[in-house]
């Protein structure tokens, strides 16, 4: 047998340890916002960003020298303590290094133990299948008896790899500690053989062109996204498990344009959010994962339509029914959390 019954699913993993969730909190999650916590400047600045995100992240992995790790780790459990996390609503997230590291046990046993009070997530880096996820919650759970922890922490877990995203499905389903899954498309791309030094977005060479013009003349081509399959894939695991799924980094600071348009491809495609890496991708997040105010009209006029989710209403020459109502809900329901984290949001959806 290679998984747990049902019955065993949801028992604590240590004695000791808080029970596992059954449903996952309702956050809102638009954007990662990445934070290196070794760099004394940027740490100070936490309290004042944290207010206008929706989840900040202490940093571990990459983009941390090898010199800095412990810095990192010890400005991180700092982090914890700088802000009402738990209070205030925005979530508080640490990336750890991998598990074959030789910094991954120390970083998770000093934030569990030191920070997991005001921790809700725990991102794992590289997770090749479920018995990452296996170890980590074993490993975790043991530490949160120690701590006397009263909630469970969650797992986040990032696609960097070609046998992690043959495995997605398994990795989603592996504890109820998994709050989602967001794709880490630079390492992915080296593990494929991809041919591109791009963190993210499109390619020009990734196209389509029409057929031969009988004048000669040049043929019209577009640009596709190389990842689409990718996201797809993996927003169907995350919402077969119940969980969420997220975007990754977008490498190009400068072209804010294509940034969007990478992210609100995501957004179309179920994704719940991004990461950012600079503080001009947070007003696009915020901008991209939250629904367009005509859009929450729309669909609100629907559910006026047909209160109880059954039948058909004709809404501007458009047919609507059970499925289209669904839709409607997703739409409503995302705008409903938006408005308590946006005031100014809050209002356009008002007067929607």
């Amino acid at each position: 047998m290679t998984r747990k019954t049902p019955r065993d699913f949801f028992q604590p993993l240590a004695i000791g340890a808080p029970e596992p969730m059954r449903e996952l909190p309702v956050r809102l999650e638009r954007m990662i916002h990445f934070v290196p916590p070794h760099l004394d400047k940027v740490r100070a600045k936490v309290p004042e960003m944290a207010p206008t995100v929706d989840v900040v992240l202490a940093n571990l992995e990459d983009a941390i020298p090898a010199d800095a790790k412990e810095a990192a780790r010890a400005g991180a459990v700092e982090m914890g303590s700088m802000y009402d996390w738990q209070g205030k609503g925005t979530g508080f997230w640490s990336r750890v290094n991998c598990l074959n590291s030789p910094w991954f046990q120390d970083d998770v046993s000093e934030l569990v133990l030191k920070a997991g009070h005001q921790l809700d997530v725990i991102m794992l880096p590289k997770v090749e299948g479920p018995w990452d996820i296996h170890f980590a919650d074993q490993y975790v759970a043991q530490l949160e008896a120690k701590a006397g922890l009263k909630r469970p922490i969650l797992f986040h877990a990032i696609l960097e790899t070609a046998q992690g995203m043959a495995l997605v499905e398994e990795i989603a389903l592996a504890s109820p500690r998994m709050q989602g899954i967001s794709l880490g498309p630079a390492d992915l791309a080296a593990d494929r053989k991809m041919k591109t030094t791009r963190v993210g977005g499109g390619h020009p060479y990734y196209r389509v062109i029409d057929d031969p013009n009988e004048d000669g003349s040049p043929r019209e081509g577009a640009q596709q996204d190389l990842w689409h399959y990718t996201v797809a894939r993996m927003v169907d695991a995350c919402r077969m498990a119940g969980i969420n799924a997220f975007y990754g980094p977008f490498g190009d600071i400068a072209d804010v344009e294509a940034c969007e348009q990478q992210f609100r491809n995501a957004f179309l495609l179920g994704c719940s959010g991004t990461w950012t890496l600079h503080p001009k991708q947070i007003e696009i997040a915020k901008r991209v994962f939250s629904p367009n105010p005509d859009e929450v009209k729309f669909a609100r006029r629907i559910l006026e339509a047909m209160p109880d989710g059954s039948g058909v209403a004709m809404l501007d020459g458009k047919m609507q029914d059970d499925a289209t109502w669904k839709q409607a809900k997703v739409i409503s329901d995302l705008a409903d959390l938006v408005a308590g984290k946006d005031p100014d949001l809050a209002k356009a959806y008002s007067d929607a």
